[in-house]
């Protein structure tokens, strides 16, 4: 058992493929099959099962994972105070993000970050947002950004970026010229929703809820795991939905989607900066919360 070793069967666990995993870590496949073999040699149990073309971790593989990830944790963040101890800023930070801060917010922000300091790696983790609050709690990411406040008590979150969603229709839909429609009208019409556990789900839900209104009353047609897959399934003409302007900023300059108001709600939200209240932050993981700081007062 070593760190390299380790390194490549969270990536395994992660990625849920032994062919992703490989191009992660920039090995063969068989490569990485070796590296797992020989983790189960060294403990004498199985740590994956392949079911089809996709991999899970046994109940042996999910212990070794939570350890794996303090082992790899803690390799890190001696690497990094030694750094600040000789006055760099360099290392490898790895933090989370909910759908449209993974996928349209932190993007062109790291890359500023990484101007300022390129001698940092980063590895940005995406997932709805209870997996990514899960994974700030377990400790797997320094820091997550969420689209929606969490409950738990261990956690502390600051509102950094604004953020606003509004009803999307194809631009062959009877709604596309229309500056807003009644509640009364969007129950009726299919509907495509986020699935549970997901920020932009939680957070129009309580926008429903304050106008007197629930998920229960619309005719959802379909639960849809990603942004992606709804603005997909709104273009092909399976409902409309509730999304973030972010997220279809493309298709609404190119007029292949629309954006309408429902009369009377204002879906108006907040992207939380999520850290572990009791864990000690890494210098490289401080650093990149001014930087957060900075960008979200230009902004």
């Amino acid at each position: 058992m070593d760190l390299w070793r380790l390194q490549i069967f969270c990536r395994v666990v992660e990625l849920r493929s032994f062919s992703k995993a490989a191009k992660a870590v920039y090995l063969s496949q068989p490569t990485v099959s070796s590296h797992i073999k020989d983790l189960e040699n060294h403990f004498e149990c199985k740590l994956v099962d392949r079911l089809g073309r996709e991999v899970t971790a046994t109940k042996a593989g999910s212990l070794l994972y939570d350890y794996a990830t303090k082992i790899i944790a803690l390799k890190q963040e001696a690497e990094n105070a030694l750094a600040e101890f000789q006055g760099k800023i360099k290392g490898h930070l790895t933090i989370g993000g909910s759908t449209i801060p993974a996928g349209y917010i932190l993007p062109p922000l790291l890359g500023k970050f990484k101007e300022d300091y390129p001698g940092v790696v980063v590895t940005l983790i995406q997932g709805d947002t209870k997996r990514i609050i899960r994974d700030t709690l377990e400790g797997n990411v320094e820091l997550g950004i969420v689209g929606a406040k969490a409950q738990e008590v261990q956690l502390l979150q600051k509102k950094i970026i604004d953020d606003e969603m509004f009803l999307i229709v194809p631009r062959e839909h009877s709604w596309a010229n229309k500056d807003y429609v009644v509640m009364d009208e969007v129950i009726r019409e299919p509907f495509i929703l986020r699935e549970p556990g997901s920020g932009t789900r939680k957070s129009m839900e309580e926008v429903l809820e304050k106008g007197g209104h629930n998920l229960g009353a619309l005719n959802v047609v379909a639960e849809m795991g990603s942004t992606e897959a709804i603005r997909q399934g709104i273009k092909a003409g399976v409902g409309v939905s509730i999304l973030s302007e972010r997220a279809v900023g493309e298709e609404l300059a190119a007029g292949s989607l629309k954006k309408v108001k429902i009369h009377g709600l204002s879906f108006e939200r907040a992207f939380y900066l999520t850290v572990h209240k009791h864990r000690t932050q890494s210098p490289l993981c401080r650093t990149f919360i001014e930087f957060l700081d900075q960008e979200s007062e230009i902004e």
